[in-house]
């Protein structure tokens, strides 16, 4: 059975059917999109910063480092369960998708 709005057939279930190792794998792909989509915006800051020279070079170093340790965090945690950068990237229709190539 499925719900009306107005007119128009909603094909969206009443109940959610869940599996145990489904949810947590897409509980995890959450997570990671949402870390992944941080991990960018701080990258595209750092390099404005970079850009604009207001950062000692001691100060770029680090931020390079530290960069470079979450991408690798990143890419271990997309192992573990099997995913890619192209599985955190959500469609979000006329607007393009969530993370940048």
């Amino acid at each position: 059975m499925s719900a009306t709005r107005g007119d128009e057939p909603c094909n969206v279930p009443r109940r959610l059917e869940t599996h145990p190792e489904t949810v947590e794998r897409d509980l995890f792909k959450l997570v990671l999109t949402i870390i992944e989509l941080v991990r960018q915006l701080m990258e595209k800051q750092a390099l404005r910063r970079v850009d604009e020279g207001d950062l000692t070079d001691e100060q770029v170093e680090g931020l390079g480092t530290g960069l470079m340790h979450l991408e690798e965090a990143m890419d271990d945690l997309k192992a573990r369960y099997d995913l890619t950068t192209a599985d955190l990237n959500i469609d979000l229709g006329p607007l393009g998708t969530l993370l940048s190539e």
